[in-house]
């Protein structure tokens, strides 16, 4: 079983809840990574549904609360059955906590209808010729720890935008980085890849909003207001290309969008607000 699978594993604990736990290795600032906790609760709406002929369409998540590392509770209700198109609901907490993460999802089988793509993927270079993350910064700038999620779960390579200690005249909101898990968790078919670790890749955006932004003297983090993810097809690389953009920020909020594309498929597209916060206010 790969990390990714572990992570999301729930057991049924009664009607409608289940129990599940996630550990630190999955850490981003301060917390577990949001996106990682809505696949946890989707893989909860799943079996409750019990219907794996229908395959997760959309989900939105509102973070209400903070929800840590350790033992996790999900309680699901699905909020309508249909023979081709279901509607589910679940809250994913830790134990004891008031709120958590509310994650509302559509199911819905294989439908007749029309097919286009209007997006494009942005041309770059492959992954193996961009730089990782991981990979140590140049000689006099800051040195950055990966924090654990990206130091040991997932691999990062920037394939579009500025390094983040660069200085240039012109930045623009937009940034496309290739990213993949350390142990890919491919289904039991070995062709695909698990759909929910797509949506936890969706969750990472605020980069675009650092590309607009460059160095800023006041460090900053954004955080997750919301997440919404339509999924479009399946995943059959370990690698995929997250194109994403900021398209506004203001308020102390910002808009943020992102594209997930395997090869010259659009598999994914997600949204969501964020909101700026600041060390020392913590």
């Amino acid at each position: 079983m790969t990390p990714f699978a572990s992570a999301t594993t729930v057991a049924r604990s009664g009607e409608g809840t289940y129990r599940g736990a996630v550990d630190e290795s999955w850490t981003l600032r301060p917390l577990p990574q949001g996106g990682l906790m809505t696949a946890v609760a989707l893989r909860a709406m799943e079996d409750a549904l019990g219907d794996p002929a229908q395959c997760l369409r959309t989900m939105h998540t509102l973070f209400v609360g903070q929800v840590a590392q350790g033992e996790l509770e999900i309680e699901v209700d699905v909020l309508r059955r249909g023979r081709s198109m279901s509607h589910v609901r679940a809250e994913i907490r830790n134990p004891g906590a008031a709120s958590g993460h509310i994650t509302t999802a559509v199911f819905g089988r294989v439908r007749d209808g029309f097919e286009f793509t209007e997006l494009r993927r942005p041309d770059v270079p492959a992954p193996d010729d961009c730089p990782s993350f991981r990979d140590p910064p140049p000689p006099g700038t800051p040195v950055w720890t990966p924090m654990p999620f990206w130091a040991t779960r997932v691999e990062g390579r920037a394939a579009l935008g500025v390094a983040p200690w660069e200085v240039v005249e012109h930045r623009t909101a937009e940034q496309a980085t290739w990213y993949r898990l350390d142990d890919p968790p491919w289904l039991d078919d070995g062709v695909r890849i698990d759909p929910l670790s797509i949506v936890m890749l969706a969750d990472i955006m605020p980069g675009a909003i650092g590309q607009r932004l460059g160095p800023t003297a006041r460090p900053w983090f954004g955080p997750s207001v919301d997440l919404t993810v339509h999924v479009f097809g399946d995943c059959h690389s370990p690698w995929v290309l997250a194109h994403n953009t900021a398209r506004w920020a203001g308020d102390g909020y910002a808009s943020i969008d992102q594209a997930i594309w395997d090869g010259d498929r659009l598999i994914a597209y997600a949204t969501q607000v964020s909101y700026f916060t600041f060390p020392e206010s913590v």
